[in-house]
């Protein structure tokens, strides 16, 4: 009825009462008077003439207005409420507040200035984990006061798998459309991958070298096969370099600390291996510490799946290339940041690096982050 004008409307119940109260002659009658493009129908007609004649009136009734109150007079609610559980989501704080979803969305980005972080999650300390890490940081501390270049003399060493098809997060994998695309991301049980071994130390990296049998398959890594990747790859790539005051660190993996391994080392790294029940023991569950898993490892893997590689030869050309094409300063930042990691774990008493990686943040936790780009500065 809205779409009528009130003197449209007038013309209409005077024209149904000439027309001896007829919806259909009505109908007719005012077809020639609006015209077609101002179709009236019979039930418009009835509706009209009923309001007429219960209320006398031919206007409608304006409808009520809801009054909303403004988002000041929920802000201080919500922000006791983000203080007292942090980790509540928005559709469950509003239900307890009382307060619409779209009202609690916008005191909380527009009015709190608040943001929401996901969980990282981290490998659980054991109860001697704080100490051993704790024991550790304090030592490269303590050389790094004697030698201001002692964390340039370390070699890091680590192993990563690179799977051909990369890794498909459906959380952050979105398809927008009008419908449901439907789409299916087919993953074989057994996907095809490449098995990497690295170095790394403030004058460059070493490597890339890949475990894998004669017919360019990945093989599991053991002790034979990682040591023999010592003797083909690293001591060849070592030799010319002052080795006298250069320590090699690796992770404490069953391959790399097997005993007939850690002889191998320490005939060439001569007191100078970081390792587990080494020289210097390298704490458990610590990839946050090297500068391989903290940032390296996603930087490379960032730079070799954005070709999209479709076969392991291109899979493994990738890493070689991106490897090869390291930046200069990369490698000289990233020592750098691993002496200032060290220092944040040891004002946390050998606790996770909460100011730098954050091990659970929610809403309201405003913490510090190293950026990725920062270190390329």
């Amino acid at each position: 009825m809205e779409r009528y004008k009130k003197e449209q409307r007038v013309i209409i119940v005077n024209t149904h009462y000439k027309c001896g109260k007829s919806y259909a002659e009505t109908v007719r009658k005012v077809r020639g008077i609006f015209g077609r493009r101002n179709a009236l129908y019979q039930s418009t007609v009835q509706r009209m003439n009923k309001k007429f004649e219960e209320t006398g009136s031919i206007i409608d009734s304006k409808l009520p207005v809801r009054h909303r109150p403004g988002r000041s007079v929920y802000i201080a609610a919500v922000r006791g409420s983000v203080a007292e559980s942090p980790g509540t989501s928005i559709r469950h704080r509003s239900q307890q507040l009382d307060i619409p979803r779209s009202t609690m969305q916008r005191i909380l980005t527009k009015d709190l200035h608040l943001l929401a972080y996901k969980i990282q999650l981290t490998q659980e300390l054991k109860p001697t984990g704080h100490m051993q890490r704790r024991e550790f940081v304090n030592w490269v501390l303590e050389n790094q006061k004697v030698d201001g270049n002692f964390s340039k003399k370390i070699i890091f060493s680590y192993e990563a798998h690179f799977q051909l098809d990369g890794c498909v997060n459906t959380q952050n994998c979105k398809i927008w459309g009008a419908g449901n695309h439907r789409v299916i991301h087919e993953k074989p049980l057994h996907a095809q991958r490449a098995t990497v071994w690295w170095g790394f130390w403030a004058g460059g990296m070493t490597g890339p070298y890949f475990f894998e049998n004669k017919s360019g398959n990945a093989v599991t890594l053991n002790g034979v096969r990682y040591r023999n990747m010592l003797m083909e790859v690293l001591w060849a790539q070592l030799d010319g370099m002052e080795m006298e005051d250069m320590w090699f660190q690796q992770d404490g993996a069953t391959c790399d600390t097997a005993r007939e391994t850690i002889e191998l080392l320490r005939e060439k790294f001569t007191g100078r291996v970081i390792s587990h029940n080494c020289d210097q023991n390298w704490p458990p569950r610590s990839c946050d510490l090297t500068p391989c898993d903290f940032l390296l490892w996603g930087f490379v893997k960032s730079r070799v799946y954005a070709n999209k590689p479709q076969t392991i030869p291109e899979l493994k050309a990738e890493i070689r290339r991106v490897i090869g094409e390291k930046e200069p300063q990369l490698c000289g930042n990233l020592i750098e940041n691993f002496v200032k990691r060290e220092r944040v774990c040891q004002q946390s008493r050998g606790g996770y690096l909460s100011d730098i990686v954050c091990v659970c943040v929610c809403v309201c936790v405003l913490y510090t982050e190293i950026k990725i780009s920062a270190l390329f500065e």
